[in-house]
């Protein structure tokens, strides 16, 4: 697979997320106006796929509103139970979610604004059929508070355990050199409004310590096997190289790496991702194979394309299938 949208005069598709929905796989991802005079910053592009391989475009989400003015991107995509009138243990009072039809699923994007340095934050939406989204009336929903960072939330991912909806992000220190990884939480039944976020850690969860992370972790990106939860993340800035590591937990709070080195590297000279190997997304199929999509360049960023590996697990632990 290789994948990229060539709708706005160059090939560009990064920071991948991917769901299976009302009976098809669905692609999310950043996509760039920055050659356009007519539009500026990044959207987010949609497109469908009915076996994880060919993908079509289906449709753009476009800044739509005040906080959304530079540009939204980067977006974290998970399917969860529809809020219906009779889901139990559904909080109505303050909650964001209209209700829906009872049995069924709704799709969620969280997302960050674009272009405000310090300021972006994190945003949710949803939707009932993929392509129209609603935004969630306190947007933006999420920013981190504390002397360790500068008060910035982008590159979301959520994970359901129990109750709660965890949200995993990247920010950076007040500095705004090195970036980072933190974790809030939500309930499930809370509608993700802005004052249902507790912030879940009182430093960073995970930074750069290794060489090849240089000044860089972003693009926390999550699954589970045997009991214990993964994250890949993306270590260095983009084309730095960008490469992907992973983390493991028993707790989705306290991490360690699972090696020093990558598990995903940027490719050798003269192919396709040379450039960089990064920002991955976790995509658990319904048989329970894990893809990693990520995406990647061979000339240090003037396109971007997504791709995808199979993980494998070899005494509980990923490995890249060959």
């Amino acid at each position: 697979m290789h994948f990229a949208d060539t709708d706005h005069n160059r090939p560009f598709s990064k920071d991948p997320a991917v769901v299976y929905f009302n009976q098809r796989y669905w692609l999310y991802y950043s996509l760039s106006f920055h050659q356009e005079r007519s539009l500026k910053g990044y959207a987010i592009g949609v497109a469908t796929s009915p076996d994880l391989e060919h993908w079509t475009k289906a449709g753009e989400i476009l800044p739509a509103a005040p906080y959304e003015a530079n540009g939204l991107c980067a977006p974290g995509a998970i399917v969860l139970p529809s809020p219906g009138r009779d889901t139990p243990g559904v909080r109505r009072s303050g909650a964001a979610l209209p209700d829906g039809p009872r049995g069924a699923e709704r799709l969620h994007l969280f997302y960050q604004t674009y272009g405000n340095g310090p300021k972006d934050a994190i945003c949710h939406a949803w939707s009932d059929d993929g392509l129209n989204f609603t935004r969630n009336p306190t947007n933006p929903i999420f920013s981190p508070h504390g002397s360790w960072n500068v008060g910035r939330a982008i590159d979301a991912d959520v994970i359901a355990h129990g109750d709660l909806l965890y949200l995993f992000f990247a920010t950076r220190d007040p500095a705004m050199k090195v970036q980072m990884l933190g974790v809030a939480s939500a309930g499930l039944a809370s509608g993700f409004v802005r004052e249902a976020w507790t912030q879940r850690c009182d430093d960073s969860i995970l930074r750069p310590e290794l060489p090849w992370e240089q000044d860089c972790i972003e693009a926390p990106a999550l699954c589970t096997h045997a009991g214990r939860f993964f994250m890949f993340y993306g270590g260095a800035y983009n084309n730095a190289p960008q490469q992907i590591g992973c983390a493991v937990s028993d707790d989705l709070l306290n991490w360690r790496r699972l090696s020093n080195q990558p598990l995903l590297p940027n490719g050798r000279p003269g192919s396709w991702n040379s450039s960089e190997s990064g920002h991955p997304f976790a995509f658990t199929d319904r048989d329970g194979q894990v893809h990693l999509f990520f995406q990647g360049n061979a000339n240090m960023g003037q396109s971007w394309y997504l791709s995808r590996a199979l993980i494998d697990w070899v005494d509980g632990l990923p490995v890249i299938k060959a």
